[in-house]
């Protein structure tokens, strides 16, 4: 037998060091190392060739020979949940949702499982910090049908693959990762080692038997899935819940997919009955806009495939310290920064004594260089206290000369615009050309900033 070693490793990144240390010099995180036991194995025994999947050895292989199966993707009830996996659910494929607590993960998952129970597919729900009777009262609060969905309140790794040996379901839903425990491994249940070696569990059942698997991951106070990264690393999908818990909206984006694009994102609505979907997100984003409001100015932002009308809120005040305050929410600061600099330079604002507050309405968050020239109205329309057209909307980027810079997918945007009853749009003036503009709504092309915000402001 060989003699245990001991060893301290970090919850945080997974800094392995041979003695317990306060401060961890990879993440920078305090107090996070954890004593955990391990026994060196004999390298004799030990084999250093690399196998798949399916236990056969692999070999060096011409790419043209490489022979593959297409992807046969099937798709839930859901349209914002297929979209956001880039069409729909990919057999075999490993997907982790994280977000903060009580958002509403447990809630998606359980009404994808009865979606998919619906259409004959065998789904094992597996929960770790629940009871079957719990699962039971949401699920009939949500109208959840238990046809082909099994539920099984457990937390012992090797219990977990047993049942899905036995069942051979279809799908898989892990609620939560950090609850479940692999008895090999000999740690605390949550720690590095332990959701490593699950994860790397999981993911072989994936791929070998072609079962999707859902993990639920539990968020850091900082927003980040917690755990190592390799448990992001590892998987093939990561999708972030996000919302208010003041508001009912809710938004589902991925930040990684193999499978699909990462711009995409699905909007939600939490209800007494569950989580319904929000087909038109533009309307909900304008819905409670006042009119003739200083300081606001609509947007047609681009998130994956689909055009977003959204409010951007600017709120300029004299600042009463001597450093003036730049605040914003959704949209990045240094960009605010950035715009607030070249409108006191190129359009004559004098905004280095004024306080600035932005916000994106609705929470969503945009971060694409088109909500530039919106940003600079709704700021100079708030500074100069004139408020802009209700019905116009403003689309383009700014550089740093002052000039406003094209946009790509220009078409899908201004039709997006007609579509919600805008009668104008202001656009970059080179986009103007190759395309031909439809009727029902002035285009008006701008070539610089002062331009623009003498058009919007009148």
């Amino acid at each position: 037998m060989a003699k245990p070693k001991t060893q301290f490793v970090c919850q945080e990144c997974g800094y392995i060091s041979p003695k317990y240390l306060g401060h961890c010099p990879n993440c920078g995180k305090w107090n996070t190392f954890e004593e955990q036991t391990t026994r060196k194995e004999n390298n004799s025994l030990k084999s250093t060739r690399r196998m798949d999947f399916n236990g056969k050895k692999s070999k060096p292989e011409l790419i043209s020979e490489v022979s593959y199966d297409k992807e046969n993707r099937f798709e839930t009830d859901s349209d914002e949940f297929n979209r956001v996996l880039g069409g729909g659910v990919v057999p075999g494929s490993l997907i982790l949702i994280g977000g903060d607590p009580g958002i509403g993960k447990s809630t998606l998952l359980l009404q994808i499982s009865g979606q998919l129970g619906k259409k004959n597919q065998t789904i094992l729900y597996v929960s770790g910090e629940e009871s079957a009777s719990q699962i039971k009262i949401r699920a009939e609060r949500l109208g959840v049908e238990g046809k082909n969905l099994y539920l099984y309140p457990e937390t012992d790794m090797g219990a977990i693959k047993s049942a899905i040996d036995e069942l051979k379901p279809d799908a898989v839903v892990v609620d939560s990762v950090q609850t479940i425990s692999e008895p090999e491994v000999d740690s605390s249940i949550g720690s590095v080692s332990q959701v490593r070696a699950i994860t790397s569990d999981l993911m072989s059942i994936a791929k070998t038997n072609g079962i999707t698997i859902f993990l639920v991951g539990h968020v850091t106070k900082g927003g980040a899935i917690a755990g190592p990264k390799t448990l992001e690393h590892m998987v093939d999908t990561v999708l972030y819940f996000e919302g208010d818990m003041h508001h009912s909206y809710r938004i589902l984006r991925a930040v990684k997919n193999r499978f699909g694009s990462t711009d995409e994102l699905g909007i939600f609505d939490m209800q007494e009955s569950g989580l319904e979907e929000v087909a038109n997100p533009s309307e909900v984003f304008l819905e409670e806009r006042l009119k003739d409001a200083t300081g606001s100015a609509i947007v047609v932002s681009i998130e994956g495939t689909r055009p977003i009308l959204v409010e951007i809120q600017a709120l300029i005040t004299p600042s009463v310290f001597g450093n003036a305050q730049r605040t914003a929410t959704g949209i990045d600061r240094n960009r605010v920064a950035v715009l607030m600099a070249v409108l006191e330079k190129r359009a004559g604002l004098m905004l280095q004594n004024q306080d600035a507050f932005l916000k994106a309405a609705g929470g969503v968050k945009l971060n694409e260089p088109a909500i530039d020239l919106a940003v600079a109205i709704g700021i100079a329309s708030s500074y100069r206290d004139v408020g802009t057209n209700a019905a116009e909307c403003y689309i383009g980027e700014i550089g740093l000369t002052g000039e406003i810079r094209r946009v790509n997918r220009i078409e899908q945007r201004v039709a997006e615009a007609k579509k919600l009853g805008f009668s104008r749009v202001l656009v970059p003036k080179n986009n103007l050309q190759g395309w031909k503009v439809p009727n029902g709504i002035d285009v008006v092309g701008v070539s610089t900033l002062s331009e623009a915000i003498k058009i919007a402001l009148r």
